[in-house]
């Protein structure tokens, strides 16, 4: 399993349930990397997408604790149990965590591989996830060049599960 996202140099996702900066290069490493992938998200991740309806060309779950909870393009599912049972039907190497940071943090450790977008640069962030270059089960593989759009320096990192 994989997980993808940006972050600013504090491990900040997110402000004011949004991302934190327009970043096209990104996005489209994004769209490239989870296109014809299987993602999951939480609702609240869910609702922030363009028509609060799953991404296309993609499997979409969402995980809620909401039992009435519906999504366009989307399977709800209600806990992890639900969850691991849907994604059995997938390879593993297709699925993709998306967000957001309860969804990040509570997965990140069922990962093999993280994709991470790093800013260089404090944004103001309100929401966080765990810092990965703590986590003593994770290596950085690969580093980008960095790359400067809209006045934002950032680079592409992945990271390993040890084996």
């Amino acid at each position: 399993m994989n997980l993808i996202v940006a972050v600013d140099n504090k491990w900040g996702i997110g402000r004011d349930g949004g991302l934190l900066a327009d970043l096209p290069g990104d996005m489209k490493f994004f769209r490239e990397t989870t296109s014809g992938k299987v993602v999951v998200m939480g609702r609240k991740t869910l609702e922030t997408l363009p028509g609060a309806k799953g991404l296309p060309n993609r499997i979409n779950y969402v995980v809620t604790r909401n039992p009435k909870f519906k999504a366009k393009n989307c399977s709800v599912v209600h806990s992890e149990d639900e969850l691991w049972e849907a994604l059995s039907m997938h390879l593993d190497e297709d699925i993709f965590i998306i967000g957001g940071a309860e969804i990040y943090n509570r997965f990140y450790k069922s990962c093999d591989r993280l994709y991470v977008t790093k800013i260089d640069a404090d944004l103001g962030a309100d929401t966080f996830i765990t810092n990965f270059d703590e986590d003593e089960d994770f290596d950085i593989v690969f580093e980008s060049d960095p790359i400067t759009e809209n006045d934002i320096t950032y680079r592409f990192t992945t990271y390993e599960k040890k084996k």
